[in-house]
């Protein structure tokens, strides 16, 4: 880790404070700075934080209604905008979020003019889309979440249903983070066995019935959680600080978040999940992990319906 590493985190909401918590007990920067429109809450939030430094790794941590807060940030994170409500669809959100980001993000990368961009508002396909064509930054320096938690949700599923630890379980989605995401299963293993082929600890099968089920868990658990909570927070603020620790440690780690595909699996200008090496410098290179037919099939509808949703805005 640098010890002069800076992440801003725009939007001190559910989303932004469980990141900010997150990156302060992992220790995932030296320095981290808050901002949100409204004043009281980004210092309450600010004082909470800061009050329990003693029993975490070392940090500076300020926050602020004035945007200058993420000046000379390493990493910019933008959770800001309106958020999904119950029954809402992640692209439901779109035309507001990105309106947004016309405003935002020019004045983020005038502050921050070397910081890479982690776009983690929703529906955060889009949204990373529409932060490149507005900051001006080489693609590489602007990406997003992803299906990075869609992709531990699936892990942990697999894990659940075969009684083995979810840290050895290899399995991602990719396409959009959304109701179109493709779950890879051609390439998902257990301990090296390809989860079609596993057979091991009480023989709990991923059959096809079983497979089709969590899929559909992945796709609906974010429906559960924001119908019971309000919103998804803790674990896309484990999420987003394992993603910020890829960049700030340089691990060259895959994960899979958004960024524009250029001829990955015969998509291009669009932002898609794709397993991706990251690094300093943000997106080192997207994976053309190796593909069913049937799933470069639902892939390519993802893009569509992602694109489709793009163009609307005029972007």
């Amino acid at each position: 880790m640098s010890c002069v590493s800076k992440v801003a985190v725009v939007g001190a909401g559910a989303v932004g404070t469980a990141i900010a918590y997150a990156a302060q007990i992992r220790g995932t920067c030296r320095e981290l700075a808050l901002f949100d429109l409204n004043a009281a809450k980004v210092r309450a939030e600010v004082l909470d934080l800061n009050h329990g430094l003693q029993f975490t790794p070392m940090a500076r941590i300020t926050g602020s209604d004035d945007l200058e807060v993420c000046a000379g940030a390493d990493v910019v994170v933008i959770t800001a905008g309106a958020k999904q409500d119950p029954g809402q669809t992640r692209l439901d959100l779109a035309a507001a979020n990105v309106a947004m980001c016309r405003e935002l993000v020019p004045e983020l990368v005038r502050l921050a003019p070397g910081a890479l961009l982690l776009v983690v508002t929703n529906p955060v396909d889009v949204v990373t889309y529409a932060a490149l064509e507005f900051s001006g930054l080489p693609p590489h320096r602007v990406f997003g979440s992803g299906t990075v938690l869609d992709s531990s949700r699936l892990r942990f599923l697999i894990a659940e249903h075969t009684r083995v630890a979810v840290q050895n379980v290899h399995a991602y989605i990719a396409g959009e983070h959304g109701d179109s995401e493709v779950p890879l299963w051609s390439t998902a293993t257990i301990g090296g066995v390809p989860v079609t082929d596993w057979e091991g600890n009480g023989v709990r099968t991923l059959d096809e019935e079983v497979r089709t089920r969590i899929h559909h868990q992945v796709v609906s658990s974010a429906y559960e959680i924001i119908a019971g909570k309000g919103a998804t927070s803790l674990a896309i603020g484990l999420a987003v600080s394992r993603v910020l620790e890829a960049v700030l440690d340089d691990e060259h780690r895959v994960l899979p978040v958004t960024s524009r595909l250029d001829d990955v699996h015969g998509l291009a200008d669009v932002c898609l999940s794709m397993p991706s090496v990251v690094g300093r410098n943000g997106i080192e290179s997207v994976l053309a992990t190796p593909l069913s037919d049937d799933e470069l099939e639902a892939l390519t509808s993802s893009a569509a319906a992602v694109t489709a949703v793009a163009r609307s805005l005029g972007l």
